[in-house]
């Protein structure tokens, strides 16, 4: 009696995923910036910088101006894929293994993953120490094949001085998974804050608004502010006007406030100064002016500038007052109607 035999053959083919880590990921959120894998680890950067929060931030970068800096945040996506028993979940802490090198100008921040992350005060200074990280995803933690959102952010102070910093930095967060069974390690990965380098830029900003019982100062492309009606006796001056005398006419004055702002500047305060750059048509009847009180004394401001102040601090308030002296002259010279001019405001920081 023949036999014969079978063979058959059974070709398996299968393929991995395409995940950073063998047990959970980070990865980019919508609306986030982006993590790009490099091995088991991410890269990514918060791009350019500034204390006063001026400038449009990188993509999936949102700034929120603070009274004491600005904060840059994103979110980002953590999903776990792997190393947790069916009953068991995953919770996650990090901190920064390498902290930027400039840490007073950059500061690290966390949002965990039960909040929204989209308000400052949900972001806490993100832990340099290993013994007490930060919590990201808190215990219990998730399940495998869910996934979460967190939060990170650089917290830019106002620093002035001795502090200021204006450059490159980079720093390092270490992320760590663990067993909520039994509390062990399940996976560590790292992100790097240096694709490109994080860019902290000085700034300044001087701003004019509406002070108490003056003027209204309408912020535009440029401010504006207006009159009225005005007359060299100084006869029923407009809301917001207090009238003196002056010889040959009349001064109408107006408070209104100075805002200067600088961050990261070798000085602790700056300098500001106003001039006249387009004067009125009809410079001897209208002529602007600058005071400390509402009382005088008054200057007059000029082609070649007056200088208000040398000390004003940063994020001060300063009340001046802007004065229009008007002439009460007759006969030829004597001009009534609508007349303009424009002032220029400058500060300069040392």
């Amino acid at each position: 009696m023949s036999s014969r035999a079978a063979l058959i053959i059974l070709f398996l083919t299968f393929t991995l995923p395409a995940w950073a880590g063998a047990n959970f990921d980070l990865v980019s959120a919508a609306g986030g910036i982006t993590l790009s894998q490099v091995g088991n680890n991410y890269i990514s950067s918060f791009g350019t910088m500034n204390a006063l929060g001026i400038g449009t931030p990188a993509a999936g970068v949102t700034v929120i101006k603070l009274t004491n800096g600005a904060l840059y945040l994103t979110t980002y996506s953590l999903f776990v894929h792997g190393g947790l028993a069916a009953n068991d979940t995953g919770f996650v802490t990090a901190y920064a293994s390498t902290n930027f090198g400039n840490p007073v100008a950059l500061v690290l921040q966390s949002c965990p993953s039960s909040s929204s992350c989209t308000a400052s005060v949900q972001f806490s200074n993100l832990s340099t120490n290993a013994g007490a990280q930060t919590t990201v995803i808190a215990r219990p933690g998730i399940a495998k094949s869910v996934t979460v959102n967190a939060g990170l952010a650089i917290f830019v102070p106002d620093n002035n001085g001795a502090n200021a910093f204006q450059g490159t930095d980079s720093a390092v967060i270490t992320f760590t998974m663990f067993s909520n069974n039994n509390g062990g390690v399940i996976e560590t990965l790292q992100l790097s804050l240096n694709n490109p380098r994080e860019t902290l830029q000085s700034a300044v900003q001087l701003t004019l608004g509406t002070a108490t019982g003056g003027l209204t100062v309408s912020p535009a492309a440029d401010y504006a502010i207006n009159f009225g009606n005005v007359n060299g006796l100084g006869i029923s001056p407009s809301a917001g006007l207090t009238v003196n005398s002056a010889t040959g006419g009349v001064i109408y004055a107006t408070p209104y406030l100075l805002q200067p702002a600088f961050s990261d500047q070798s000085s602790t305060t700056a300098t500001i100064s106003v001039k006249r750059t387009t004067n009125f048509v009809h410079p001897t009847i209208l002529i602007p002016q600058d005071a400390a009180a509402v009382t005088g004394a008054f200057t007059p401001i000029v082609g070649g500038g007056v200088t208000i102040t040398t000390t004003a601090a940063n994020r001060s308030t300063i009340t001046r007052y802007l004065g229009l002296f008007v002439s009460n002259t007759n006969g030829g010279a004597a001009f009534t109607g609508a007349d303009t001019a424009v002032l220029t405001f400058q500060m300069t920081v040392p």
